[in-house]
C-alpha cells in the first residue's frame, strides 16, 4: 500500500483496524463528547475523557512513527480519490502537532477532576468534559485534514467549544473574556473563509494537494494575492499575532486554570501549524515571501510581540495573567522563525512549538495547583509558597527556567535554534534582540521566584501540596521541559525533517 511517491493510501473497506487510525484520531473524541454530556456523572465523564485522550496520544505517536521516514499517509474516506472525496493527510509536520495536542490533552485532562470541582460551577462539570472533547476534536481535525473547507469547519468546532470552556469560569469576567474571544475569533474565521472562497473560485477544488497544484497557474492573479492576505490575517487572529492578540490575555487569565493549561498549550500551536501549512505547503514560499513579502511585515511584528508581551508580563499582579502575556511573546518567537523564510527558521519555530507547549502547559498547571491551595492566583497571595508547596513551586522553577531559556532546558534548545537561524542569514542584530527579550523573561520569572521563596509568608507555614492527581501531571510536563533540554535529538530531528518537507510544498511532496 505504499507507492513510489512514498504515499500511503488507505481506503475504508476491507482493511485492518490499524489502517483506520487517521479516522479514529478524530472520531473517538467526537463520539465521546455527546456521551459525556448524556452520562452527566462527573467520575464517569472524567475517566472516559482521560481514556479517549490517551487513545488519541497512542494513535498520534503511531502516525508520527510511520511518517518519520518521509512517508505521507493519505486516508481516503469512502475510497474516493482526490479531488472528489475528503481525505486526511499526515506528514511529519502535522504528525508532530498531533502528538503535541494529544499529549497535552492526556496530561491536562488527567489532572481535571479535582480541579474542575473547584474551578467550575457545581453541576456543570460534565459540560467541561463534553466541551473539552469537542475542542480536542476540532484541534486534531484541523491538524489532520487535507481539505481546506474542513480546516474551517474543524477550526470553528474548536473555537466554539473554547468559548464554552472559558465561560465556565466562576467569575462573571469569564463571560466577558469568552465574548471578546468570540468576537475576535469570528472576525478571524470570516477572513479565513473569504480567503478559502477566493481560492476555490480560482481553482475549483478544496483538496489541499489539488489546490496547490492548480494555484501555480493563477498565482499572479489579484484574486489569489487578496486570498493570501485574507488567509494570513484570519489565521493570525486565531494565533494571537501582535497586534491581533487582544483576546488572549483575558481568555487565558479568566478561564478555569485547567482550561487555560489546555488552550495555552494547544490552540495557538495548531494555529501556527495552519499558518506554515498555508504559507509553505499551499501557497508556496515563492509567492508568500518573494512576491508578496509577508516576511517583511511578520518579522517586525514578531519582534514587537517578543518585547511588548514580555514587558506587559513584568507588570502583572496575577500569575495567570502574567503567563498569558508571556504567551504573546512566545508566539512572537514562533512567527519570527517563519519570517526568516528558511528551513532553519521554520525548524526553529517548530521546535519552539513543541517546547513551549510543554513549558506553558506546566506553568498553567502550577497555576491550577495554586488555585486549589489558595483559591486564587494573585501574585501577592503566593508569598512563601516555596515553603508551603515545595514540590509545586519546584515545578514552577523548572518550567520558568525553560521559559527563560536556561541551558539544559527545552527553552534553550528553541532559542539556540532561533539564534542560529538568524545568524545563518547574517541577522546579527536580530540574534541580539532574541537574547534581549530573553532577559525580560528573566525579570518576570524572577518576580515569581522572589515572592515564592524570599517573601515572608502571611500567617503560619503549613505544608500542604495539591493532590497527586494534579501534582503528577504538573511534574510530567515540567520534567519534560528538562528532559527535552538535555536530550533534544527527538524534537530537533523531527522539526528539521518537517521543515525540509514543508519547503517541498504539498504539490512537490505528494
Amino acid at each position: 500500500m505504499t507507492d513510489a511517491a512514498s504515499t500511503h493510501h488507505v481506503a475504508e473497506a476491507g482493511l485492518a483496524f490499524a489502517d483506520h487510525l487517521p479516522a479514529l484520531q478524530v472520531l473517538l473524541p467526537l463520539l465521546g463528547a455527546p456521551l459525556c454530556f448524556l452520562l452527566r456523572k462527573e467520575a464517569i465523564a472524567s475517566a472516559f475523557t482521560v481514556a479517549i485522550s490517551f487513545a488519541c496520544l497512542a494513535i498520534s505517536m503511531t502516525l508520527l512513527g510511520q511518517t518519520m521516514d518521509g512517508q505521507i499517509i493519505v486516508y481516503e474516506f469512502g475510497g474516493w480519490p482526490r479531488p472528489f472525496g475528503i481525505e486526511y493527510r499526515i506528514d511529519i509536520t502535522n504528525a508532530l502537532v498531533l502528538v503535541v495536542v494529544s499529549l497535552v490533552a492526556a496530561v491536562v485532562f488527567a489532572a481535571g477532576t479535582g480541579q474542575a470541582r473547584r474551578a467550575i460551577p457545581v453541576g456543570r462539570e460534565y459540560l467541561f468534559y463534553s466541551a473539552a472533547l469537542l475542542c480536542l476534536t476540532g484541534l486534531l481535525g484541523v491538524t489532520i485534514t487535507g481539505d481546506v473547507f474542513n480546516v474551517f469547519v474543524f477550526l470553528e468546532i474548536s473555537s466554539l467549544s473554547s468559548y464554552i470552556l472559558i465561560a465556565l469560569g466562576r467569575e462573571r469576567r469569564a463571560l466577558m473574556a469568552a465574548f471578546t474571544y468570540l468576537v475576535m475569533g469570528t472576525i478571524g474565521a470570516t477572513f479565513l473563509l473569504i480567503g478559502i472562497g477566493l481560492m476555490y473560485q480560482m481553482t475549483g477544488t478544496l483538496n489541499m494537494v489539488d489546490m496547490a497544484e492548480r494555484l501555480e497557474a493563477v498565482s499572479d492573479t489579484r484574486t489569489i494575492l487578496v486570498a493570501v492576505s485574507f488567509v494570513v490575517v484570519g489565521i493570525s487572529t486565531k494565533l494571537a499575532v501582535f497586534p491581533l492578540h487582544q483576546w488572549l490575555p483575558n481568555a487565558y487569565s479568566e478561564a478555569p486554570p485547567i482550561v487555560s493549561a489546555f488552550l495555552a498549550a494547544t490552540a495557538t500551536k495548531v494555529a501556527y501549524y495552519l499558518l506554515i501549512r498555508f504559507s509553505l505547503g499551499l501557497f508556496g514560499a515563492a509567492l508568500v515571501f518573494e512576491k508578496i513579502g509577508v516576511d517583511a511585515l511578520l518579522m517586525p511584528l514578531s519582534v514587537l510581540a517578543m518585547f511588548v508581551g514580555s514587558i506587559a508580563a513584568i507588570y502583572q499582579t496575577d500569575f495567570k495573567r502574567l503567563l498569558a502575556y508571556s504567551s504573546i511573546a512566545q508566539v512572537g518567537y514562533m512567527t519570527l522563525g517563519l519570517s526568516l523564510a528558511s528551513e532553519a527558521g521554520v525548524a526553529a519555530g517548530l521546535i519552539h512549538l513543541f517546547n513551549h507547549a510543554l513549558m506553558k502547559g506546566a506553568l498553567f498547571l502550577v497555576a491550577a495547583c495554586v488555585t486549589w491551595r489558595m483559591g486564587a492566583t494573585k501574585i501577592a497571595m503566593m508569598r512563601g509558597l516555596g515553603q508551603r508547596m515545595p514540590l509545586t513551586m519546584a515545578a514552577l522553577v523548572a518550567a520558568g527556567l525553560a521559559l527563560v531559556g536556561v541551558p539544559g532546558t527545552a527553552g534553550f534548545v528553541s532559542k539556540w535554534a532561533l539564534v542560529s537561524a538568524a545568524l545563518e542569514q547574517d541577522q546579527l542584530f536580530l540574534a541580539f534582540l532574541i537574547m534581549g527579550s530573553s532577559i525580560l523573561a528573566v525579570v518576570y520569572i524572577w518576580r515569581l521566584v522572589e515572592v515564592v521563596y524570599f517573601a515572608e509568608p502571611d500567617g503560619e507555614i503549613e505544608k500542604k501540596e495539591a493532590p497527586l492527581r494534579l501534582l503528577i501531571p504538573t511534574w510530567i510536563l515540567a520534567g519534560m521541559t528538562i528532559w527535552f533540554g538535555l536530550f533534544s535529538g527527538f524534537s530537533v530531528e523531527v522539526a528539521e525533517a518537517a521543515a525540509k518537507q514543508l519547503f517541498l510544498g504539498l504539490a512537490g511532496g505528494a
